[in-house]
């Protein structure tokens, strides 16, 4: 027994001694990275301090602080130089005034004041444009009304009138016809025997006739056949003095008749020969 403990003994001495040298590099091992972690840790100090910042700014502020904090990390601190301007050389003291006699005080005597020199010159005003209408250009017809003889005979009375120049110039001088002669006409015993009220509602030139449509109070004439044949007459002569017409076909509210009152002839074209 006590040689089996002597030799248990001398192993376990054994295997002690081929551990130590195996302990010992493993301790040096972790000094030696002990030493490389605290180096790095000392060489980077800065920016570990920088990532804790960031870090501990993430956990507890908003988002845009860390961009704050960022930039002011990033921006170099500023050096402000002064410069210092050398003083400028204090001015010599001036001299003392010295005392000078006074000069006796003048007496002004008031002048008259002058009056102001009145302009003779008006005013200007500035020139006025005025604004010229172009004259109306005007044309003179002949317009056809009727008259009594001192025999109790119908006939026709010529007379002029100056009329614009338009592009109906027809219809322009039916129109006056139909507004009658003038007070100083009448007064001469000239007369207009158709119809009151009545309206030229169109009139156009085909060939040589005049199609000429009036209203339908153009029916109606209460000096009965002398009258009808009046009002027919005082217009064909009228529209005959177009060079371009020689006759007028008569047309009611746009309708072709064949009579008008008692028997009088318009289905056909009419012309001055028809009298």
């Amino acid at each position: 027994m006590a040689r089996r403990r002597t030799a248990r003994k001398a192993k376990t001495r054994t295997a002690r001694q081929t551990a130590r040298p195996g302990s010992r590099l493993i301790v040096i091992f972790w000094l030696f990275f002990i030493v490389v972690i605290i180096g790095i840790f000392m060489l980077n100090a800065s920016t570990i301090q920088k990532n804790f910042n960031l870090f501990k700014t993430r956990m507890t502020s908003s988002p845009g602080a860390e961009e704050e904090l960022l930039a002011y990390e990033e921006e170099p601190p500023v050096t402000v130089v002064i410069e210092q301007r050398p003083s400028a050389p204090a001015a010599p003291a001036a001299e003392p005034a010295r005392p000078q006699p006074a000069e006796p005080a003048r007496t002004q005597t008031p002048q008259p004041e002058r009056p102001a020199a009145q302009s003779t010159q008006r005013p200007q005003t500035p020139p006025q444009t005025q604004t010229q209408t172009p004259p109306v250009q005007t044309r003179e017809r002949a317009i056809y009304f009727t008259h009594v003889g001192s025999d109790g005979q119908i006939l026709h009375s010529r007379v002029t009138r100056r009329i614009p120049v338009s592009e109906s110039p027809m219809q322009d001088a039916l129109n006056v016809l139909l507004s009658g002669p003038s007070a100083d006409e009448v007064g001469r015993g000239i007369l207009n025997l158709i119809p009151q009220n009545t309206r030229v509602l169109s009139a156009a030139v085909r060939g040589s006739t005049a199609y000429i449509s009036f209203s339908e109070d153009f029916l109606f004439n209460t000096f009965g056949v002398e009258g009808y044949v009046a009002q027919l007459r005082q217009i064909v002569w009228t529209v005959t003095e177009f060079q371009n017409v020689k006759d007028v076909q008569f047309l009611i509210e746009g309708r072709r008749l064949d009579y008008l009152g008692e028997g009088i002839w318009i289905g056909s074209p009419i012309s001055r020969q028809s009298f």
